[in-house]
């Protein structure tokens, strides 16, 4: 069955994971990672029942099931079950395909919802927004790069961005605003937003040096950078009302 949005079949195949490769590959991930688990724990409690849209990169699907949540992984085709098979057959993870904009599931199925490298490469992304928000009882967690930051430059450096990481795809830059907006359409109101790095990721993949890196953005973080312009950010939002 094909569906009209596929962003994660891509963002789950081996190739794709060869862009967080090595020690500078690792430390991005695990920015990112302790970011989401953050703003989740603040909300919800191990042993939750969580949805993972587009995991099949396994990137939260593993440190979720590893602190104690019942994670389901739903992604657009079989094969993007292919990275995270061991926690399936193990019965750590639970994995179905269907369509990501029109999740097959009932209004208030899961108590979160969490998705990474899906807004940026999702055409239809307000009705992702829209779809993630609706089968939530409580917050959803996504991440998405912003142009109110260093990123403002990157459409104009993507040949030679695509150039270096060889398998670099097209991708939406967001106003907070934008995205703001998308959730507030479906009465969500962002309670938590982490921004992850001041320098854009093209340049620690070009450094090759996880030390240097990590001492750089400690620095941006310490002078508040990477609160007012970090991205991708990692954000929580929470119904108005239920």
């Amino acid at each position: 069955m094909s569906y009209p949005e596929t962003a994660d079949i891509e963002t789950s195949n081996d190739d794709y994971a060869t862009r967080f490769r090595g020690a500078t590959g690792a430390w991005m991930l695990a920015v990112q990672e302790r970011a989401v688990m953050r703003l989740l724990a603040q909300r919800v409690r191990p042993g939750a029942t969580v949805l993972d849209v587009g995991g099949g990169h396994g990137q939260l699907a593993r440190p979720l099931a590893a602190a104690g949540y019942r994670v389901t992984v739903i992604g657009s085709a079989e094969s993007c079950r292919h990275r995270i098979d061991d926690l399936v057959s193990s019965g750590k993870v639970a994995f179905e395909v269907g369509n990501v904009i029109d999740l097959p599931h009932p209004d208030n199925s899961f108590d979160a919802v969490v998705a990474v490298r899906m807004l940026t490469h999702c055409s239809a992304w307000p009705k992702l927004v829209s779809e993630m928000c609706r089968v939530s009882k409580g917050p959803v967690i996504t991440d998405y790069p912003t142009s109110q930051s260093l990123n403002a430059i990157a459409p104009a450096l993507f040949a030679a961005k695509r150039k270096f990481e060889k398998n670099t795809r097209h991708w939406t830059l967001f106003r907070h605003s934008q995205v703001r907006d998308a959730f507030a359409a479906v009465g969500y109101s962002q309670t938590g937003r982490i921004g992850q790095f001041f320098l854009p990721m093209v340049v620690h993949r070009v450094l090759r040096c996880k030390p240097l890196s990590a001492a750089l953005e400690s620095l941006c973080r310490a002078f508040g950078l990477s609160r007012l312009a970090g991205t991708p950010v990692v954000g929580r939002w929470e119904p108005d009302r239920r």
